[in-house]
């Protein structure tokens, strides 16, 4: 917050300054051009400081790691000094004056706005840019929300990296099934070497391109979605290891699941209950859990021909590779608590599940029920037993009769809400 002793930082958004010429300034709104030539401090990147040579004021190039500067800009602040930032696009668009803003407060922070890398990019497309979805990969290593955006069938505009370029995204979309949109590519926008392609994923995949891309991703098809109800006869599976339907939709009710929540699926098999979770966790994060290689393999493919791609894989064996994964909400155990590890596996859920979390155990085996029981009893969280006995049609002499599955326990508990 500002002192009476005190003046804001502007933060200047010069859009998509033209990449030759000299000074841009006269073509600047006043306030813009007053800005810059009534700072003391003049801060921006080395290229924008470049391009207003006569600006009165001190340089104060902004270089990772942005905190030596950020504590220059706030000591000028500080004394009264007239500071202004340059910012590329619009400084509120995952740039410079949200971080200062944060830092400082609103009252300590002006922004002159600019047009944004989002807007430019549209402008050429010819797409309004009310409904698009962008997402800022710099820097970051996290596409979950990626995956969460291309279900929603909007278009998408992804700010890239060197790290994220157009081929390595659209090998991670047709890995996950994504083939129901198109990419728009604007590398160097304007820039004189500025270029636009318009391609499939399929088609990015063995193109080059360089780091200074933006992509819009526009949806050609209605999304493929994980939904309740799989058809099992659609998935790839290992020896028949599948939770049947009905166990499904009694364990996915008895979890509870939000739009939010991560979800874990320990023993995970062909990845059914993970899929159908994924459905009901659209804006979460799953987590198909599974020791044995060849069924992680047929989880990728499920998750291929769902167009799930906000379900995450992990190969390895519980408990030691849970502690890698984003704490749950929600917790679904298929398998693993019959051998030596099964007090270890409930133990490592226990601990890393959420506040109020609830874990759902699926029991075949009645060693496995009493475990499950004992287990939740000596923690001393309220637990429940469900049976889920089941019978589906079959053809016989020309008629149908009902053949049964086999019963199975499922065992509800729920974490005691922390404090």
């Amino acid at each position: 917050m500002t002192t009476a002793a005190s003046v804001p930082i502007t933060v200047v958004g010069l859009g998509l300054l033209p990449a030759v010429g000299g000074d841009p300034t006269p073509s600047l709104p006043e306030p813009y051009r007053r800005a810059i030539s009534e700072a003391r401090l003049l801060a921006g990147g080395r290229r924008l400081l470049a391009r207003f040579p006569d600006a009165p004021g001190r340089r104060l190039p902004l270089t990772v790691p942005l905190e030596p500067a950020l504590a220059a800009l706030e000591a000028a602040c500080r004394r009264g000094d007239a500071a202004t930032v340059l910012a590329d696009g619009d400084p509120l668009f995952f740039g410079i004056g949200a971080t200062l803003i944060r830092r400082l407060g609103r009252d300590a922070v002006r922004i002159l706005p600019g047009v944004s890398s989002l807007q430019e990019a549209c402008a050429r497309l010819g797409l309004p840019w009310h409904d698009v979805i962008c997402l800022s990969l710099h820097g970051r290593e996290d596409l979950q929300p990626l995956n969460n955006a291309v279900g929603t069938g909007r278009p998408i505009c992804l700010l890239t990296d060197a790290a994220h370029t157009p081929d390595v995204l659209a090998r991670h979309l047709l890995e996950r099934g994504v083939d129901w949109v198109r990419m728009d590519i604007l590398e160097n926008m304007g820039d004189v070497a500025e270029r636009r392609r318009e391609m499939s994923p399929a088609d990015a995949v063995d193109a080059d391109f360089g780091p200074a891309c933006t992509i819009i991703l526009r949806p050609v098809a209605p999304p493929r979605r994980p939904l309740l109800g799989l058809d099992e006869n659609l998935l790839a599976v290992d020896r028949r290891l599948i939770t049947k339907g009905p166990v499904r939709a009694a364990a996915l009710a008895l979890l509870r699941l939000l739009p939010d929540h991560t979800v874990w699926d320990i023993g995970a098999g062909s990845g059914a209950v993970a899929l159908e979770a994924a459905a009901l966790a659209h804006r979460g994060c799953v987590v198909a859990v599974e020791r044995s290689a060849a069924r992680i393999a047929d989880i990728r493919e499920n998750r291929r021909r769902c167009g799930a791609a906000h379900l995450e894989l992990r190969h390895g064996e519980a408990p030691g590779c849970l502690d890698a994964l984003p704490a749950p909400d929600r917790v679904f155990v298929g398998g693993g608590l019959s051998g030596d590890a099964g007090d270890a596996i409930l133990a490592a859920v226990s601990r890393r599940l959420t506040s109020g979390g609830r874990v759902v155990v699926s029991c075949v085996l009645l060693g496995t029920l009493h475990r499950a029981l004992r287990f939740f009893a000596a923690a001393g969280w309220p637990a429940e037993a469900t049976c889920v006995q089941a019978a589906g049609s079959a053809p016989l002499a020309g008629d149908i009769r009902l053949s049964a599955l086999n019963p199975v326990f499922l065992i509800s508990a729920q974490k005691p809400v922390e404090g």
